[in-house]
């Protein structure tokens, strides 16, 4: 079983993609496969060199190690593009997508989950 995950908001400000990252961490801990699709702000949670606060989560470090698990992460071209963003910008292992790549996913089944 693989279980969709669509992201929308910002990786920082409310805890929607922070809770969602260890949600999927639980996933692949019970062998589920993750697929994760950032969209709109959410794009930036895949941001390489994030340095936040210290004793604060760091949703670049949680995605990293979500990919080393297995878990697929794509990004939404042109959520990517609309904010200066390019693959070169991104965690190793995050490929940047269309929204085509997420309507096979849902159509190839599974649960989705958005957040």
């Amino acid at each position: 079983m693989t279980v969709t995950i669509v992201l929308q908001d910002a990786p920082y400000g409310n805890e929607k993609v922070w809770n969602a990252l260890r949600l999927s961490q639980a996933l692949l801990s019970v062998g589920t496969g993750v697929r994760i699709f950032l969209y709109g702000d959410s794009v930036t949670a895949a941001k390489k060199g994030q340095n936040p606060p210290k004793g604060y989560y760091n949703i670049g470090d949680m995605l990293k190690g979500l990919i080393e698990k297995g878990a697929e992460v794509r990004s939404c071209l042109t959520c990517t593009s609309a904010r200066g963003l390019t693959q070169d910008d991104f965690i190793e292992g995050v490929a940047v997508g269309k929204t085509l790549d997420l309507a096979r996913w849902v159509s190839e089944g599974g649960q989705v989950m958005v957040f």
